[in-house]
C-alpha cells in the first residue's frame, strides 16, 4: 500500500488522540443504542401482537435477500469509504465530495439492476409466500439503504456519528413502529402494515441523513464520472463487499434456512428473539464508523502497535458492555420473550444462543476492522468458510429436531447455536491472523469479565424464583447493577474509564457540523 506523506492526511487526522476519539465516537453511538432499544420495544409489541408470528416470520423471510443485496449495492463503503477518501482526496473538499458522490452513482447503478431482478424473480424473498401483493415494494428499500449507508459512512470521516444515531436509532426504528401500528388499523393496508412500516422507515432514514450531509459535503463540482474509473471502484471494492455481505449474511442465514424448513410460526418467533439479541450485535457496529478513519490513519504510517492498542481497547469495551447486555437480557429470558406472546416463550433457547453468539462474535468483527484493509483476500475466505461451517450446521441441526420429533422452538434454538458455533470460529481464526500480521496481540479478554458474570448470574438466577413481573421490573435493574460495579471495579482501568467520560476530544476539533 503506498504511503502519502503526512501532511495529506484527511481531516480525520486533526481531531487529536486516538483513544479520545474512539471514546467519542463510541460513547455517542452507545447513547444511540440505548435509543435504538426503547425505540424497537414498541414495533415488537405491534408485530408480535397485531400481526402474530407467521405474518412477522414472512415479513422477516423477505427481509434476508433485501438487506443483503442492498449491503452489496452499497459496495462495502461503510468501512471503505474512509480507505478511498483517505488516499485519494488529501485535504482537497471538492474531490473528497466527487469521490463520496462516485460511490453514491455506482450503488444506484448496482441497486436498479438489482431491484430489477428481483421484481422478476421474486420467488427467492418468499419462500413461505407473502403477506400481500405490496411486499413486492420491498425492492424499493435496496437503493434507498445503500445510499444511506454511503451518507453516513461519509459523515463518519468527518467524525459526525449523531447523524448516524438520529438515522439509525431514532429516525427508523421510531418510524416503522409508528407505521405499522397505523398501517394495521387500515383496512386496505393491514396485510401489507409490516412491509409498508419498513419501506417509509428507510425513506425516512435515507432523508435524515441527507440533510446534514448536504451541509456538510454539498453538491458535486466539475464532477464527471468515468466508466473505467468505476469498474476499477468495483473491482477493488469486492473483497470488502463479500467481507460485509458474510458478516451480515451470518446473522440473515439462519432466519432463510429456517423459511426453507420450518413453519412461518417457527420464523416468527426466532425473528423476535433475534430483534432482541441483534441489540448487542448493533452496539459492535457502533464503533466501526469512528474506527476506520483511526486505523486508515495508522496504516499510512505504519503504526501497527497503535492499531493492535486500539483493536485491544474496543475490543475489550465491546465485549464488556455485550455481556452484560447478554445477562441482562438473559438471566430473564423466559419472561423477556413472554412479552411479546405466550406462543413466543418457545423462543427462549434460542434467544440464550443468540445473546451467547454476539458475544463471542466480538473479536471476529474488531478484527475485521482491520483485516479489511491489510488482508482483504484472505479475510473474505476466512468470512467464506464460516458461513459455509454456519449453512452446513444449521440444516445438520434443524433436520435432527425435526426427526425428534421437536416443534418450532426448537428448531429456533437449532439455527441459534449453529450460529454461535460459527462465531465463535471466526473469532478465534481471525484473531489469529490479524495478531500474526501486527506482532502484537490483539486479545480483548479479561478475567474480571468471569468475575462479573458469575455475580450478576448469582443475583439473577435468585430473581427468576420470584414473579415475573418483579423479575423484570426489579430483577434486571439489580443484574445489571451487580455486573457494572464488578466490571467497573475489577476491569476497568484509566484508559477504559475515557468511553465515559465526556469531552476527551474538543467539539472544535471535529470538521463535522453541529
Amino acid at each position: 500500500m503506498s504511503q502519502p506523506p503526512a501532511d495529506s492526511a484527511p481531516a480525520p487526522e486533526k481531531g487529536g488522540d486516538d483513544l479520545a476519539t474512539l471514546a467519542k465516537g463510541g460513547r455517542t453511538n452507545t447513547m444511540g443504542f440505548v435509543v435504538r432499544l426503547i425505540a424497537r420495544i414498541p414495533f415488537l409489541v405491534i408485530a408480535t401482537r397485531l400481526y402474530g408470528a407467521e405474518a412477522l416470520g414472512r415479513f422477516a423471510s423477505a427481509l434476508v435477500l433485501i438487506e443483503i443485496v442492498a449491503l452489496i449495492c452499497s459496495l462495502g463503503e461503510k468501512r471503505g469509504l474512509a480507505q478511498r477518501l483517505s488516499e485519494g482526496a488529501g485535504e482537497n473538499r471538492s474531490a473528497e465530495t466527487n469521490l463520496v458522490y462516485d460511490g453514491i452513482l455506482l450503488a444506484l447503478a448496482y441497486s436498479a439492476v438489482a431491484a430489477g431482478v428481483l421484481l422478476v424473480f421474486p420467488e427467492p424473498m418468499f419462500p413461505n409466500g407473502m403477506n400481500s401483493p405490496w411486499d413486492m415494494w420491498l425492492v424499493a428499500t435496496i437503493p434507498a439503504f445503500a445510499v444511506t449507508e454511503i451518507l453516513l459512512a461519509a459523515q463518519a470521516y468527518r467524525f459526525d456519528i449523531a447523524t448516524t444515531v438520529r438515522a439509525r436509532a431514532v429516525v427508523e426504528p421510531w418510524t416503522i413502529s409508528i407505521g405499522a401500528g397505523v398501517f394495521f388499523f387500515i383496512p386496505e393496508t393491514r396485510d401489507a402494515g409490516l412491509a409498508l412500516a419498513f419501506i417509509t422507515s428507510i425513506y425516512a432514514g435515507l432523508l435524515t441523513a441527507l440533510w446534514p450531509f448536504l451541509r456538510t459535503y454539498g453538491l458535486p463540482k466539475n464532477w464527471t464520472p468515468q466508466a473505467r474509473a468505476m469498474l476499477g471502484m468495483s473491482a477493488r471494492a469486492f473483497p470488502l463487499v463479500g467481507a460485509d455481505a458474510i458478516e451480515r449474511g451470518t446473522r440473515l442465514l439462519d432466519i432463510f434456512i429456517l423459511g426453507l424448513f420450518a413453519p412461518p410460526q417457527a420464523v416468527g418467533i426466532y425473528y423476535a428473539a433475534q430483534q432482541i439479541a441483534s441489540l448487542p450485535q448493533k452496539l459492535k457496529t457502533s464503533f466501526e464508523p469512528i474506527l476506520s478513519p483511526v486505523i486508515t490513519k495508522n496504516l499510512r504510517i505504519g503504526n501497527m502497535e497503535a492499531i493492535a492498542a486500539q483493536v485491544r481497547q474496543v475490543g475489550f469495551w465491546i465485549i464488556a458492555v455485550q455481556l452484560g447486555i447478554a445477562l441482562v437480557l438473559g438471566m430473564p429470558g423466559e419472561a423477556v420473550m413472554g412479552l411479546w406472546g405466550p406462543d413466543y416463550v418457545a423462543g427462549t433457547a434460542a434467544l440464550a444462543f443468540l445473546l451467547a453468539a454476539e458475544v463471542v462474535a466480538s473479536m471476529a468483527v474488531v478484527s475485521e476492522s482491520v483485516l479489511v484493509y491489510i488482508a482483504r483476500k484472505r479475510n473474505l475466505a476466512i468470512s467464506v468458510g464460516i458461513i459455509a461451517l454456519q449453512a452446513g450446521l444449521t440444516v445438520a441441526l434443524i433436520m435432527a429436531v425435526r426427526n425428534a420429533g421437536l416443534g418450532g422452538g426448537y428448531q429456533a434454538a437449532g439455527a441459534a447455536g449453529a450460529l454461535m458455533i460459527a462465531l465463535a470460529t471466526s473469532s478465534l481464526v481471525k484473531a489469529l491472523l490479524l495478531k500474526r500480521l501486527l506482532g502484537a496481540s490483539v486479545s480483548n479478554w479479561r478475567w474480571p469479565l468471569v468475575y462479573a458474570a458469575a455475580a450478576a448470574v448469582v443475583v439473577g438466577y435468585a430473581f427468576t424464583l420470584l414473579p415475573e413481573w418483579i423479575e423484570l421490573l426489579v430483577g434486571i435493574p439489580a443484574v445489571l447493577g451487580t455486573y457494572a460495579l464488578v466490571i467497573w471495579r475489577r476491569g476497568f482501568g484509566e484508559e477504559d474509564k475515557v468511553l465515559f467520560r465526556k469531552n476527551v476530544v474538543p467539539d472544535e476539533d471535529s470538521s463535522s457540523p453541529a
